[in-house]
This record gives structure tokens, C-alpha cells and sequence, in this order.
């Protein structure tokens, strides 16, 4: 066996009877004026997998970075296996058998993913003997587990859920029994998600205890034991998943009833608004992401374009709204050609009535190190709203960024905050408010409910079709299936860079399943 960073020596050991492998008392956490955990209590049993569900903000992941000793309590208790502790970092959670998978993974790109795992778990004098003994145990792990990944593979090269696999890896070679995932899913294709849940049901056979923080009310039903639900700060409620349906949950995490469908009337689209033809987009290397590409959206609808992430959606949204210049082709904003020359082209294209929002908000959508008013009018910071002239007015920015708060609900309700210190869910609402609140012609919208919790997903898809409903032509694009035949009134189909078919929304699990695959449902088994 190899030697971990932590043995299984350095942990408590398992108090007789003790029947919660985490057991949280009272536990308080505040930043300054805001209270972001109250009281907490949590019990989660041993090999089991336990839900904590809430809206963005409700505490979930702070209170999961105190058992992980990212942050310190301001109060209450820890007990990890029957034994009362004080959690002083993570390497100490880790000594106590608590490892956490982050929303956005910790992984060093140009690394290889055995380099990834040892990484400040070596161990040993030599580095090339602490090596040896980490493949050999990575590769009892992956095989005990289900976790295939190939060690030698660089983490740039691998897709999404390989590198969750690589993370998941990482915290059991360091000896995690109790583990701890934040919005696993976030960033996984329904494919790569069912893999994850079975990786974890398999983790619970062989003696692991989960905790799974999650939005997704489809996911908690399917796959935990037990479900705590938070809001704005507190513990609202602990219930067996099997007592309890997606409608409850959603009630007690937003404290009102909540629409689980998108309620909307027939489209009633006019004229033809964004025109594109023959658009080829390639990669940095030359490699093509999108293969001779036309469609058109009208205004009064709203055009999905649905498959599985990686086949040319991401490059073709970047190509539209100027952010990159395509190989070939065309596209025509009210009949108007987009000329992508130079580096203001998204800039243009925002002036012909087009608004943006990206699918990754971090690194696209948002500057995290500024405050909120200043990411509420990035790329729009010349317009007359926000000063005269070339002299900006922080005073008038802040008042419409005031106005965007209340409008959109985002939380905290202060302008001045650093937007790194918004939950996901909130940041994602300031780019939505900023795109959306505004004199448009053409809203494009990637992965608009990414990372947020069920009352911010009904409040974002009613102002989407409200945005139509208003004449506006939207295109969306997203790996929710669910959510693309929910919205769209027209669905468009990617494979490998081509549009393959349309579809209506209501069109068969299976035509979607095939056609996302590049199998023609006609010609399918």
C-alpha cells in the first residue's frame, strides 16, 4: 500500500455506536454584516449519500468549507465519528478523512493526472519511488471504484468528467472517507453525470459517505438517501428522500410555491432577425469546431441548438457575437453584415442590438476582482446610462446597478461587493441583468441556469420568454435537454461542428438521444 499523505493512524478512530460519520452542532458562520450559516445542525450518517439542497447564497458551500477548514466557525461544534474536533485547514480535514471535490476543480492543466494526484501528498525521499507506489495505488482506486483515467494523460487533454474522476482520485488517495462534492454536476453532460452517480453509489457500497450539495432536484431524488434543505442561512429541514418529491423541496427551499415547468404561450415569431450562412469556425490549432453552419432566428421565437457539450455550440456562440472571427461564412444582424475585422468586433455586434451571454461566466462573463456595479456595466461602460461623454459616473452606475439588483434579486443586495464573493448563482444573475436589461434586437444566451438553484432557474427561463414575448429573437444554447425543449420553440441538433436536424421540443427522448449521437432517428435501432 502506498503511503498517503495521510494514514489511516493519523485518523480518529470510529467511536463505538457512533452512528454519523459528520455530526454539526450549532453551527454559526458570519462575513462582516452577513450571517451565512445560523445555528447549523447536521447529522449524515455513515455510507450514506446525503443532500444539502438551497437556493444560491443559502450557506450550502460555506458551511461544507468549515467541515472542509476552509473557513473557522464562529461557533458550534464538529464531531467527525463520534469525536468532537476543531478543524484548523484542509490538511487537518483530510488527517480527520474529509476530502472535497470544488465546483471548479483544483487541477494544475499542464500536469499529468498521476503528477496531479501526488501533488503535496508525496511521501517519500525520491520522488520516482513515491511515484511507483502512487500508480500502483491509483490504479487499485480506479479499479475498485470505477474511476478509469488514464494516469499518464495530461489534465488539458482530458473532458470534464474525466477531470471530476481525477479529482474524485485525489481526495481518496489521500485517505478521504467521508466526501464532500459541490455542484458535481455543473459543468457535466446528462451522460457524464449518470456516471458520476453511479461512481457514487458504487463509493457508498465500499464503505464512503457522500455529501452531495446540489440544485438539482432530479439528481437528489435519484441518487441521495437523505436530504437537508437551507434558506438564507439556516436549516430549514432534514427529510429521507423517499418521503419526500421534487415539489417539497423546492418549497421549503424558496419558501413559497415554485413552477417546476416553464409556462408559456404559443410563439408568434416575425421576421427574420439573426441570419447566419455557412459559418466554419476552427480552433487555435486549425482544427474545424463548426462545419458550414446556416440557420435563422426570428424575432418572437426562441431557437435551442441541443448536444452534447464539445460539438461546435461553444465556438459557434463565440463566433456570432464577435468574440472570434469565423474561417467562412456569414452572419446578418436585421439584414445588416457583421464585419469581423479587428479586435472591437464584439463591440459592433453589441451596437447592431446583439446581447451576449457567455456560457462560462468566469471566464467570459465577469471580472471577479471588480465590484458588482462595475460588472453590471462592462462592455456598455460608454453608454449615456452611466455618465456624459467620456467621464464615467460611478454614481449613476451605481444607481442603475441598485435598480439591476432589485429587478433580478441578486444577493447581497450591495453594489459595492467584490463579485468573487457572490455565490454562482448571483454572479450568473449579473451578467443576465446586464445582457437582458437593455434596448436588444437578439439575446444569445450559453448555459443560462449553469450552477443556479431552482427558484433563480424559474425566475431566469420566465424573463426568457418574457424577452420573446416582447419580439426579441433569442438563441439558446444548453447541455439541459430538459431545458432546451422546455424553452425553445425550434430545436437545432449538433454533431461534431454540423447542424444534423431540427426538431420540434416535443419530439421523442429517443430522436434527441440519436440525433445528439449523429444517428439519424429514422435510421435508428
Amino acid at each position: 500500500m502506498v503511503e498517503h499523505q495521510t494514514t489511516s493512524a493519523q485518523q480518529p478512530s470510529k467511536a463505538a455506536g457512533s452512528e454519523f460519520a459528520i455530526d454539526l452542532k450549532k453551527v454559526s458562520k458570519a462575513f462582516g454584516p452577513v450571517q451565512a450559516n445560523k445555528n447549523i445542525d447536521l447529522a449524515v450518517k455513515r455510507n450514506s449519500i446525503h443532500g444539502i439542497v438551497g437556493e444560491n447564497g443559502a450557506g450550502k458551500s460555506t458551511l461544507m468549507s468549515i467541515l472542509y477548514g476552509f473557513y473557522t466557525a464562529d461557533s458550534g461544534e464538529i464531531w467527525v465519528d463520534g469525536q468532537l474536533v476543531k478543524i484548523k485547514d484542509s490538511s487537518h480535514a483530510l488527517e480527520l478523512g474529509i476530502g472535497m471535490v470544488h465546483q471548479h476543480f483544483m487541477l494544475v492543466e499542464n500536469f499529468t493526472v498521476l503528477e496531479n494526484i501526488i501533488l503535496g501528498a508525496e511521501g517519500e525521499t525520491l520522488l520516482a519511488s513515491s511515484m511507483a507506489k502512487a500508480r500502483e495505488e491509483l490504479a487499485r482506486l480506479a479499479k475498485d471504484y470505477g474511476l478509469d483515467v488514464d494516469p499518464d494523460a495530461l489534465i488539458e487533454d482530458l473532458s470534464v468528467g474525466q477531470e471530476q474522476r481525477v479529482e474524485i482520485l485525489k481526495a481518496l488517495y489521500r485517505g478521504a472517507d467521508v466526501l464532500i462534492l459541490d455542484e458535481p454536476t455543473g459543468v457535466l453532460t446528462p451522460t457524464e453525470a449518470d456516471q458520476l452517480f453511479r461512481i457514487l453509489e458504487q463509493l457508498r457500497e465500499e464503505g464512503k459517505t457522500i455529501i452531495l450539495i446540489t440544485h438539482k432536484l432530479r439528481e437528489i431524488m435519484a441518487v441521495t438517501d437523505t436530504v437537508s434543505v437551507m434558506r438564507r442561512g439556516e436549516m430549514v429541514g432534514t427529510v429521507a428522500t423517499e418521503d419526500t418529491s421534487p415539489e417539497q423541496l423546492a418549497e421549503m427551499m424558496v419558501g413559497r410555491r415554485v413552477l417546476l415547468r416553464v409556462d408559456k404561450t404559443p410563439a408568434e415569431p416575425k421576421d427574420v432577425v439573426l441570419e447566419v450562412n455557412g459559418l466554419s469556425v476552427t480552433d487555435d490549432i486549425g482544427v474545424p469546431r463548426v462545419k458550414d453552419v446556416s440557420f435563422n432566428v426570428r424575432a418572437g421565437e426562441i431557437v435551442g441548438i441541443a448536444g452534447v457539450a464539445g460539438n461546435g455550440q461553444s465556438e459557434l456562440l463565440r463566433a456570432i457575437s464577435g468574440m472570434e472571427a469565423p474561417l467562412l461564412g456569414e452572419v446578418r444582424i436585421n439584414g445588416e453584415l457583421v464585419r469581423f475585422d479587428g479586435d472591437d468586433s464584439a463591440a459592433k455586434v453589441r451596437q447592431m442590438g446583439l446581447a451576449h451571454v457567455p456560457e462560462d461566466r468566469i471566464k467570459m462573463g465577469l471580472v471577479t476582482d471588480f465590484e458588482e456595479w462595475e460588472n453590471s456595466i462592462l462592455g456598455y461602460h460608454d453608454s449615456e446610462a452611466y455618465g456624459s461623454g467620456p467621464f464615467l459616473s460611478p454614481k449613476q452606475s451605481i444607481a442603475e446597478a441598485e435598480r439591476r439588483i432589485e429587478m433580478f434579486d441578486i444577493r447581497p443586495r450591495n453594489p459595492r461587493l467584490k463579485t468573487a464573493n457572490f455565490s454562482g448563482g448571483n454572479q450568473q444573475k449579473v451578467v443576465l441583468a446586464r445582457e437582458m436589461d437593455r434596448d436588444l434586437d437578439v439575446l444569445i444566451v450559453g448555459q443560462p441556469t449553469r450552477g443556479v438553484d431552482i427558484g433563480a432557474i424559474e425566475f431566469i427561463h420566465k424573463h426568457i420568454i418574457e424577452l420573446r414575448d416582447k419580439g426579441i429573437a433569442v438563441l439558446l444554447v444548453s447541455v439541459e435537454l430538459d431545458e432546451i425543449r422546455a424553452l425553445s420553440d425550434r430545436v437545432l441538433v449538433m454533431f461534431d461542428g454540423e447542424i444534423v436536424t431540427e426538431l420540434t421540443p416535443d419530439a421523442s427522448e429517443r430522436d434527441f438521444g440519436l440525433s445528439m449521437a449523429g444517428v439519424d432517428p429514422k435510421e435508428g435501432a
